[in-house]
């Protein structure tokens, strides 16, 4: 009885996908009724094939992700590379984020209030060693920087393919339900209270998020997600694009930005873009001034 109402779950969330109508995403009351209810959305194809090789090349031949990328421990004995920057720049990566097929899209999914580029990052998870990462909710440890309210919310945007062989993501669905939950230090990230997340498991589906290349999944800041550690023999890279509402800018200065304008662009700003590396300062971070996940407490096993 269990497997046919977990097929029958898995069944109806492959019902929960949106696509692009004439070169735009239109926020419909069923998109923004979902958006509500799961705490995300996946919209297939947000990126044609042409724009996803300019992100793809752009992120290849990138000068300065291999010399700011880190590797973090999942706590499980592998690492996971990534490179953050704070400011998303001219380059075909920070154009997209500033599409408004992206930017846009979330900023209405969160209510309509202005947003703004708190970071990005390159999920790095080579065919055999990329880590995993833990249960956790983004605002589990923003609330650590003194963003006042969950009003915040990420992209996840691949550019290979992500199945469950190569660690796709796993959402509990409507678990930003909750609120924040206690987050610890284990390993180098931080994760949620493990026994509130087996208790979210009980209430909640577990959706295995698997994607093509060019499609995004738009999520709030309190979802529960993970990733497992990546054995396959297919390399996983995903962009990830984090925004915060103007209203909620932090007054702690810290190692993501404070309020600055989006300049959002149309979405046509990709294909334009010819910028594998960008003219403006992204300030790629340094992970030694990122004290959001070291200031929090190291569960005891």
């Amino acid at each position: 009885t269990k497997l046919i109402l977990l097929d029958s779950l898995l069944q109806e969330n492959k019902m929960k996908e949106f696509y692009m109508s004439n070169g735009e995403f239109y926020i419909t009351d069923e998109v923004r009724r979902r958006f509500d209810e799961d705490g995300f959305i996946l919209v297939r194809q947000l990126f044609d094939k042409e724009e996803v090789d300019k992100l793809r090349e752009c992120m290849e031949k990138s000068d300065d992700i291999p010399k700011y990328a880190i590797g973090r421990s999942d706590g499980q004995g592998s690492k996971s590379k990534l490179c953050v920057w704070n400011k998303a720049g001219d380059d075909v990566c920070g154009v997209a984020a500033r599409t408004r097929k992206v930017a846009g899209t979330l900023q209405e999914l969160l209510g309509g209030h202005e947003i703004y580029h708190y970071h990005s990052k390159l999920m790095m998870k080579e065919a055999h060693t990329g880590g995993a990462h833990l249960w956790h909710q983004d605002y589990g440890y923003w609330y650590q920087n003194e963003c006042i309210t969950p009003d915040m919310g990420s992209v996840f945007m691949p550019v290979d393919k992500c199945t469950r062989a190569n660690s796709c993501l796993q959402v509990l669905a409507g678990s930003h339900k909750m609120g924040r939950i206690e987050h610890y230090l284990i390993g180098d990230q931080s994760g949620a209270d493990p026994t509130r997340v087996q208790l979210a498991k009980i209430s909640y589906e577990h959706v295995y998020v698997e994607m093509e290349p060019g499609d995004a999944l738009f999520f709030h800041s309190n979802l529960l997600h993970t990733s497992d550690q990546n054995k396959s023999d297919m390399r996983r890279w995903v962009m990830i694009s984090s925004f915060n509402q103007a209203r909620n800018s932090p007054q702690k200065a810290h190692h993501h930005p404070q309020y600055h304008p989006l300049n959002m662009l149309p979405n046509s700003s990709v294909r334009g873009c010819k910028n594998m590396n960008s003219t403006l300062e992204k300030e790629f971070m340094d992970p030694k001034t990122d004290m959001s996940a070291r200031s929090l407490k190291r569960l005891e096993t």
